[in-house]
């Protein structure tokens, strides 16, 4: 079996797990490689001995008698076995048949689970038949839990609840779960147990780090999330498969995906992990010594062996760590016009040679890179380091895999820098870099950079910005240890915290200035419009006040006007006839619209005109008022004026009532 093909393993592998059901590729290569590829023996490491399927010396017998007994099946388990292995070998494998010949009936798979609530850990052993639910009563009796306050955890697959079957979840033999109960308050006397219940209510930000797309995702995780749950998360961000992710940043105790954030070990409340896809599935085996806490775990996925290193992968390719040929490329191109594209190539050349645990390189223009480290809020500002790459120095590998690359490093500064890198080894490329210099820092950093020879190289220039200009606080060459290194990388960022408490008061003092002149302004401006405001309403009034004036003073003189014309109607009247004249006298009743009445007597000759000039003097002109007779009712200021009240009908005497005109 050792020596079997690439193919013969292949047929091994998916042979295995139809019998077993454990769908973790790694899980499965490492049994059967624990037993040399032997497939009997691996399946008999996994199903007990009496259970499983055993090369039996009864092969000859059964090929010479029927292996079943009347009405018996054959199991599901051995009927896949039989289907699934090879046909060279497939005769090697009969059901465990007795000295008599009759076959013994398998038996039921067992799982094992070892489950953890609060202090407590409880062993539980049933059939792989059995459903979630009898687990739970089973827990229910050991933890005096109701099984309707309990929540059982740590399952691989989603969507399982008490009807579950276990067969349905296709688990390994051995499983670890955790009962949540966030009902049930923890006692005085669980204050571990009850730590571990804060920290599963707790919410972690996990900061991860997708090498290729040189982007960071901040992830927020409740502590009951598993790590396998993270796994699929970071799958849907960033299309690697479970089974291609590469790790770094998991604690060394959190080995298996079932565990829970709040028991992995990980840092609360922000941990920083680095994900990136595998190159080969070696990795699973032969770590680089600088990741040591890679975690993978491959999905339940048909082609997963594909991705075995077994299977054909070249075993060069460990860790994205290239051929010597690929070391020669150039870290950047030379004359390339754009900064942002040549950072590009340069993170991916660096990555190809030290791995991927490095610091994480500002992509863009060094004026860009002043603009995120040096032009926002002081609280958020940050010093910059300007990494100088020289291929042609002796020192250049060992700073970078040693001492650049360390995780201490990485760490300190991704958590406190803005990192910028150049590549001086080509002459264009280390020009161009002169002239930046020249630009943002003036001639004095350019002629320095000069001066240093090529065996100084590399270098890493800390940069902070200081009032208008920017300043070169430190320059660390390549001959450094680690510690010399983090020593004088915390020397600069304390002379940066400095300044920046000093920037960040100043900034505090010219915002509270800014505020009061805004205040001031903001009051000045309502004073203003409340000024204005009672301009207008004081002329508003004026003018009111001279339109009431205007129209009182025409409402009296259009007044005197009309006693003026009443007054001159009244003399002009003809005097009132004696009632016992010789000429024929008509009495006129005329009632007011007040009720009054008034009387007078008209000679019968007199015209109409003098009647309503009679009624005018009282106060009543005929474009105002009409007079109507009682019975027939007529209107008399419709009829000619000329005619006399003997011919208007209005004689000897009539009784007429005034009516204002709509």
């Amino acid at each position: 079996m050792a020596s079997a093909s690439n193919m013969d393993r292949e047929m091994i592998l998916a042979d295995f797990q139809a019998c077993t059901g454990i769908d973790n590729i790694a899980e499965a290569i490492t049994l059967l490689e624990q037993n040399n590829w032997d497939l009997v023996a691996a399946i008999n490491g996994v199903i007990p001995q009496e259970n499983g399927i055993l090369q039996s010396d009864f092969a000859r017998e059964t090929a010479q008698s029927p292996a079943y007994g009347p009405g018996s099946q054959p199991s599901a388990a051995t009927a896949a076995t039989s289907s699934l292995l090879p046909s060279t070998s497939a005769s090697a494998f009969c059901p465990v048949v007795p000295a008599h010949g009759a076959v013994v009936e398998r038996q039921p798979r067992m799982l094992n689970f070892l489950v953890e609530y609060r202090s407590t850990n409880v062993d539980v052993v049933l059939e792989e038949s059995s459903s979630v639910g009898e687990i739970k009563q089973i827990l229910e009796t050991e933890l005096n839990v109701p099984v309707s306050k309990m929540q059982l955890k740590g399952w691989k697959t989603g969507d399982v609840t008490d009807s579950t079957v276990l067969r349905s979840l296709h688990l390994p033999k051995n499983n670890s779960l955790y009962v949540l109960t966030p009902d049930i308050a923890p006692t005085a006397t669980t204050s571990q147990s009850g730590a571990l219940q804060e920290s599963l209510n707790q919410n972690f930000l996990l900061v991860i780090s997708h090498h290729e797309a040189q982007r960071d995702y901040s992830l927020n995780f409740p502590g009951s999330k598993t790590i396998q749950e993270v796994k699929r998360n970071v799958y849907d961000l960033t299309s690697i498969p479970v089974r291609h992710q590469q790790w770094e940043g998991w604690p060394a105790s959190a080995r298996d995906d079932s565990m829970t954030l709040a028991v992995a070990g990980i840092s609360f409340p922000c941990h920083r992990l680095t994900v990136c896809r595998r190159t080969s599935p070696a990795h699973t085996q032969e770590q680089p010594e600088e990741c040591t806490d890679v975690h993978m775990v491959s999905d339940s996925e048909g082609d997963d062996f594909e991705d075995a290193s077994e299977f054909g992968v070249d075993e060069g390719e460990i860790f994205g760590m290239g051929t010597s040929a690929s070391r020669k490329s150039p870290m950047m191109p030379e004359n390339s016009e754009n900064e942002g594209d040549a950072l590009l190539h340069f993170t991916a050349e660096f990555s190809s040679r030290y791995g991927e645990c490095h610091p994480v390189f500002f992509i863009g223009s060094l004026e860009a890179a002043f603009q995120e480290t040096f032009y926002g809020k002081a609280r958020d500002r940050k010093p910059l380091a300007i990494y100088l790459h020289h291929d042609d120095s002796v020192l250049t590998n060992v700073f970078c895999s040693q001492m650049l690359c360390a995780e201490s490093i990485v760490s300190y500064l991704s958590l406190n820098f803005i990192t910028w890198a150049w590549d001086m080894t080509k002459e264009a490329n280390r020009a161009r870099l002169l002239t930046m210099c020249t630009r943002h820092f003036g001639s004095v950093v350019a002629q320095t950079i000069r001066t240093y020879k090529t065996d100084q190289f590399p270098l890493l220039l800390i940069v902070m910005g200081k009032r208008s200009s920017n300043e070169v606080l430190n320059v660390i060459q390549g001959n450094t240890t680690v510690d010399e290194l983090m020593m004088r990388l915390m020397a600069a960022m304390d002379i940066f915290t400095a300044q920046q408490q000093e920037d960040i008061r100043d900034e505090d003092e010219r915002e509270a200035r800014e505020l009061v002149k805004r205040e001031q302004d903001e009051a000045y401006r309502v004073s203003l419009e409340a000024d204005r405001a009672k301009m207008v309403q004081r002329e508003a009034q004026e003018r009111e006040m001279a339109e009431q004036v205007r129209l009182e003073q025409i409402r009296k003189e259009q007044e005197d006007e009309r006693e003026a014309i009443r007054l001159s109607l009244e003399q002009a009247l003809p005097p009132e006839p004696e009632e016992e004249g010789s000429e024929p006298i008509s009495k006129l009743r005329i009632r007011m619209p007040s009720g009054e009445f008034l009387e007078r007597r008209f000679l019968g000759s007199c015209k109409l005109q003098v009647l309503f000039d009679f009624v005018a003097s009282k106060g009543f002109p005929r474009e105002e008022f009409k007079l109507l007779t009682t019975f027939p009712r007529r209107n008399v200021t419709q009829l000619d004026p000329t005619w006399s009240l003997v011919e208007a009908k209005l004689f000897p005497q009539e009784t007429l009532f005034l009516e204002a005109k709509e």
